[in-house]
């Protein structure tokens, strides 16, 4: 079972993720869980400050919708870009990336994970250094 979020700062309903997939510390509140009928996946994600997850591929896209801060985002062998609160992000299946909280401030996303059925995410190494 993981844990309830204790600091103040991170709002209700949100847990403690997957310490391991991560450069620190991250808040997930799902929204949306994922069955017969419903072949998707829908979850808040909060990550602290400069906090990014680790290289990793969907094998169906995934939809991330910035709500807070600025969104990191770098897929393998290109340029980093930065989106902003409003903005999309569509992950096409099997496309190596990363993404996370620029070092100025906490960001939080939506990330709607379709075709579930399909599995969710493969995770891979940590990103040597963001660039």
């Amino acid at each position: 079972m993981e844990k309830q979020a204790q600091n103040k700062d991170i709002p209700e309903g949100y847990q403690l993720g997957a310490v391991q997939y991560f450069s620190g510390n991250v808040y997930v509140k799902s929204l949306v869980v994922p069955d017969d009928i419903t072949n998707c996946s829908v979850a808040d994600v909060l990550f602290e400050p400069g906090v990014i997850n680790n290289w990793h591929i969907h094998p169906a896209n995934q939809i991330l919708m910035v709500k807070e801060g600025v969104c990191y985002y770098q897929e393998e062998g290109q340029p980093l870009q930065k989106f902003q609160v409003g903005e999309v992000v569509n992950i096409l299946p099997g496309i190596k990336h990363w993404h996370g909280a620029s070092p100025d401030g906490r960001m939080i996303h939506t990330a709607i994970n379709i075709n579930t059925e399909k599995g969710i995410v493969t995770w891979l190494e940590p990103v040597a250094s963001p660039k």
